[in-house]
């Protein structure tokens, strides 16, 4: 099973939030908060459920709830996929 990459989250995310390809989510907003980067919490939920069914895993939205910034939604995601890949 792959891993989720940044361009992948970016083009979730548009997917999910109805916006183009060109967000500005870049390696430089890693660390900035969704909701800063003007996702509020539906848009996640929805991302969330995006991914678990586009990599065919299960993820809990409880253990996606608190990943706040790309990297740690990227990160926690990523993790999510090798327990499943194991």
């Amino acid at each position: 099973m792959s891993a989720i990459t940044l361009n992948d989250l970016r083009q979730i995310l548009a997917i999910c939030a109805g916006e183009d390809d060109d967000s500005g989510l870049d390696a430089s907003a890693l660390d900035t908060p969704f909701t800063d980067l003007g996702y509020d919490s539906l848009a996640m939920l929805e991302t969330t459920a995006h991914v678990s069914q586009r990599y065919g895993v299960e993820i809990d939205d409880a253990e996606v709830s608190d990943l706040r910034t790309p990297r740690q939604f990227l990160d926690g995601v990523n993790e999510v996929l090798a327990r499943a890949a194991a």
